[in-house]
């Protein structure tokens, strides 16, 4: 199975391979920061398994994690693991925006006082165990 998807401007483009490892939604500031929103939904992929081609750019938010972006309109597209094992592929950047869901929060400790998490799947505290 493959799943295709983009950045906002379509300069960036990518191909994902196969199911990902997990759907979530992660609440964290970091999360908040880097997207503007109150969390950031993604799909986890193994590195291997996603094709990207275009300008990309990236941020270190983190010493494990780093922020791709589309450098002509400014999407954040990814969010990769620098043991450069995984990747998180923003939900709202596939072609098909609805073909995943998150089955689970994370770091809802860090989740914005105004949203209700009330669609009955699972929430951590924090990361979520593997």
């Amino acid at each position: 199975m493959f799943r295709e998807g983009g950045c906002l401007c379509g300069a960036v483009r990518f191909i994902a391979e196969g199911a990902p490892v997990n759907v979530r939604a992660c609440h964290c500031r970091l999360c908040q920061k880097a997207l503007g929103a109150p969390f950031f939904a993604r799909a986890l992929f193994e590195q291997r398994h996603l094709t990207v081609v275009g300008p990309t750019g990236a941020y270190a938010s983190s010493p494990a994690l780093e922020r791709v972006f589309c450098v002509k309109c400014g999407t954040t597209v990814f969010a990769r693991r620098t043991n450069d094992k995984f990747t998180g592929v923003a939900l709202a950047t596939f072609d098909d925006r609805n073909a995943l869901a998150p089955t689970e929060h994370t770091w809802v400790s860090e989740k914005v006082d105004w949203l209700k998490l009330d669609d009955g799947l699972p929430q951590h505290s924090e990361a979520a165990p593997h």
